[in-house]
């Protein structure tokens, strides 16, 4: 691994079938030139266990809509590593982006451009391009 190559978590939030998303998003970070960690369905605790153990520089949650496990996750995730970045995506319904927002967290709802997630991973991690 390059010393240089950032890393990020992906998790699910939500226990549903929908891989679509999460695995484009990986695969476009993957080819931007981040190592990703692909977790998948995840509790809370397994969420932030991983993002201590792996030592990551960015979490990324696909929320599916269970807003209420993902506002547990982020706050466990800040309270676990303060200032580790997160950013969300998936069916984030209006009132949950504002929720997400105002803990720090980028959200991307369907229909989100790839390049404006890799440009996120890229800020968010302070990769010098």
């Amino acid at each position: 691994m390059d010393n240089s190559q950032k890393r990020i978590l992906m998790a699910k939030t939500g226990l549903d079938g929908h891989w679509r998303g999460p695995t484009i998003v990986a695969r476009a970070l993957r080819d931007a030139g981040f190592e990703v960690i692909m977790i998948g369905m995840a509790s809370t605790d397994d969420i932030v266990r991983a993002a201590v153990d792996e030592d990551v520089d960015l979490v990324g949650l696909n929320i599916g809509g269970h807003i209420n496990v993902a506002l547990r996750a982020v706050n466990s995730v800040q309270e676990a590593r303060p200032g580790l970045p997160l950013f969300a995506g998936g069916t984030v319904p209006p009132h949950a982006m504002k929720q997400l927002q105002a803990l720090g967290v980028e959200v991307f709802p369907p229909g989100s451009q790839l390049a404006a997630i890799v440009e996120s991973a890229e800020r968010l991690t302070h990769r010098s391009s």
